[in-house]
């Protein structure tokens, strides 16, 4: 069954309207990674003298030239390339669940008009890099997932929105809000939890970590941070680590700056407008930046216990249990599938 993905573009248009291609992101992107122009084009298909033309063209539309041609050294985007490269990362970035939300609605209604569809589950969830592996796996299954923050995803569940929510939790910096706040959602009685994946989490900063950052405590002072939202759990994470350290919100440079996924402050760091952000180690890789672990945490699903015996549900398990869902995990940097599909009580994950 074919899949619709939802990508944003970018339109570029001068003062007398004219427009120009968007494959120019592709091709800055790949220079950024190989150094080279020849390397660059015979990564994204096209010919050097379409990719050398592309160049040409676009410097001419903004009056500056997005690469340097050095002899004998190969291609460096200039600061122009740079801005336009990391502006595009930030905005994929900070839409990407949204407009993967949207992709998951248009497919479920594809779906629904197939004679024999599979049976539907709605799984809302903390938006992340293992749980994004799932829409393209679930062949046997109509998944419709939503990407929320785990509180809203423990709301939604709550009030019968959805069958399953996502959610994470440290496996050792549990400050006592987040218990209070994740415990007005998961009853014992009444819930069941799914171990689905292990992740690390700590601060992302510039490839050879050029502010010399090895520690919350140095991230104190002329440091430029970028946060998470204010309701995710990343955000709740970083602030219990900091009351920790008996570090203040106010000494932090930037801590009221916020991005609103891993990848998003990824790509923040990655465009030099901020020293440090907080994050999951394989948002650091995807961007090339240099990774401080500080702590480990569970992402975890859970329903109600009735769900447990629906086919939906156990097809579910059935692929965050296969060996494909555990190759796939294992490439992601930091992140770890034990036990996944292993379905335990909420008190055994909530003290």
């Amino acid at each position: 069954m074919k899949r619709i993905q939802v990508v944003p573009t970018w339109s570029f248009r001068d003062s007398a309207g004219n427009k120009l291609n968007p494959q120019l992101f592709s091709l800055l992107r790949a220079i950024y990674e190989t150094g080279k122009l020849t390397e660059a084009t015979q990564k994204i298909s096209i010919s050097y003298r379409h990719g050398w033309n592309l160049l040409n063209t676009w410097a001419a539309f903004f009056g500056l030239p997005l690469v340097e041609m050095q002899k004998g050294k190969g291609a460096k985007l200039t600061p122009l390339g740079e801005k336009l490269l990391w502006a595009e990362q930030r905005v994929v970035a900070r839409l990407e669940p949204q407009l993967d939300s949207l992709a998951s609605e248009l497919n479920l209604e594809l779906h629904r008009a197939l004679e024999g569809v599979n049976p539907m589950l709605r799984l809302h969830a903390s938006y992340g890099y293992a749980v994004a592996l799932l829409p393209e796996m679930a062949t046997e299954l109509q998944l419709d997932l939503q990407y929320k923050s785990a509180e809203e995803a423990l709301a939604s569940l709550n009030r019968g929105a959805c069958e399953v929510a996502g959610f994470h939790l440290p496996t050792d910096v549990i400050s006592g809000q987040l218990i209070e706040n994740y415990g007005r959602y998961l009853k014992p009685r009444v819930h069941k939890v799914i171990k689905f994946i292990t992740r690390r989490q700590g601060l992302m900063v510039k490839k050879g970590n050029p502010m010399a950052i090895h520690s919350l405590a140095d991230i104190a002072g002329d440091v430029r941070y970028i946060n998470r939202q204010k309701d995710s759990g990343t955000r709740a994470l970083m602030d219990e680590l900091i009351r920790r350290e008996g570090i203040r919100q106010t000494d932090i440079n930037g801590y009221d700056n916020e991005e609103f996924t891993h990848s998003a402050v990824a790509a923040y760091v990655a465009a030099g407008m901020a020293d440090v952000g907080m994050g999951v180690e394989a948002a650091a890789d995807q961007f090339g930046l240099d990774f401080i672990p500080l702590a480990e945490e569970n992402y975890l699903l859970v329903c109600h216990r009735k769900t447990i015996e629906q086919e939906a549900f156990q097809r579910l398990i059935a692929i965050i249990q296969s060996a494909n869902f555990h190759t796939a995990v294992k490439g992601l940097a930091g992140y770890r599938s034990d036990n996944s599909g292993e379905i335990i009580g909420v008190d055994e994950v909530l003290p």
